[in-house]
């Protein structure tokens, strides 16, 4: 269980920046450090800064702390366009080099995490280091990882013959991407008994799973435009694997897993992680899909020595 050390439940007040026509909502808090660079945390799919409260309430004592609400989520306009790795990297870029003004070290996790990935790569000018928290993306291998983060739930067919399996999973895969089956599947994942349901498969503590929480993850999911932030994942393809990033990385490289996901097999997916770069850091939590949110006493204690002791030096 997670230590007792009691977390505000306040938002933190943020404001809003204009990228490219839209709203981007975002918060800071602490300030600048001459001797380490700023934080700039990203949520994962279907969550916003609010999931970030408990890591700022601590970290903002030793950094300036940014955490930005992704286009198409959050406080965030809700668009009709082509989501993707792209979108989020560009956006993530500009927020760094227009609003914090120098180089952060990007902390995402989930769906955060791969567009954190991206940026670090692809924008290295921006990134001081990288902190990836159960991080989403696939291999060039056959990887078969969930994409829950996207979905919001599994389908799984019984177990079938080979053939079989992969005719239903065509069939699913095909059915789902029908706008009505799209629509249906959408006015379902937002409910909130159905958020409870899939957090309380994702976090091993079940206690970090508040009303507010719920509430928190809900609430974006009855904005104007939600529905084709929702169905943009199942038209978009995917974007550059996480290999071919790894093989562009040049910065520092933090790995914190929460290994009891269900979504990703934390052991499998750092040996692959460590296969392209290999001098990367890494730390396994007792902990499900959001280590950050289930124990961030040891996430912040984590990713405070590593950036003083390692990006800082």
């Amino acid at each position: 269980m997670q230590a007792t050390t009691a977390f505000s439940t306040t938002p933190i007040p943020g404001k809003y920046w204009q990228w490219r026509g839209h709203n981007i909502y975002y918060v800071q808090a602490g300030k600048s450090q001459l001797q380490h660079p700023p934080l700039l945390l990203v949520h994962g799919f279907g969550a916003s800064t609010d999931h970030w409260r408990k890591n700022i309430a601590q970290l903002r004592h030793d950094f300036e702390v940014w955490a930005i609400d992704l286009l198409g989520f959050g406080r965030s306009a809700k668009p009709k366009l082509e989501y993707g790795g792209d979108v989020w990297r560009d956006q993530l870029y500009d927020f760094i080099t227009e609003v914090i003004g120098q180089k952060a070290v990007l902390v995402g996790n989930s769906l955060g995490g791969y567009a954190s990935l991206c940026v670090a790569a692809q924008r290295s000018d921006a990134v001081a280091g990288l902190v990836l928290l159960n991080s989403a993306g696939p291999f060039n291998e056959n990887e078969h990882t969930a994409e829950p983060e996207a979905l919001q739930t599994q389908i799984e067919p019984p177990q079938q013959p080979d053939n079989l399996q992969k005719l239903l999973g065509d069939v699913a895969k095909w059915i789902f991407q029908q706008p009505f089956a799209q629509f249906l599947l959408f006015q379902y994942v937002r409910q909130k008994s159905v958020i409870r349901q899939t957090l309380e498969k994702v976090y091993l503590d079940k206690s970090a799973i508040t009303e507010q929480l719920i509430e928190e993850i809900s609430r974006p999911a009855y904005d104007q435009g939600a529905f084709d932030v929702f169905s943009s994942v199942f038209r978009t393809p995917q974007g550059e694997k996480v290999d071919m990033l790894l093989k562009q990385l040049t910065c520092h490289l933090l790995l914190l897993w929460g290994e009891a996901d269900p979504w990703i097999n934390a052991r499998e997916r750092s040996q692959k992680f460590r296969q392209y770069y290999p001098q990367l850091t890494e730390y396994f939590l007792r902990a499900g899909h959001c280590p950050h949110d289930e124990v961030p006493e040891q996430v912040n204690s984590l990713l405070r020595e590593w950036v003083f002791s390692v990006v800082s030096s």
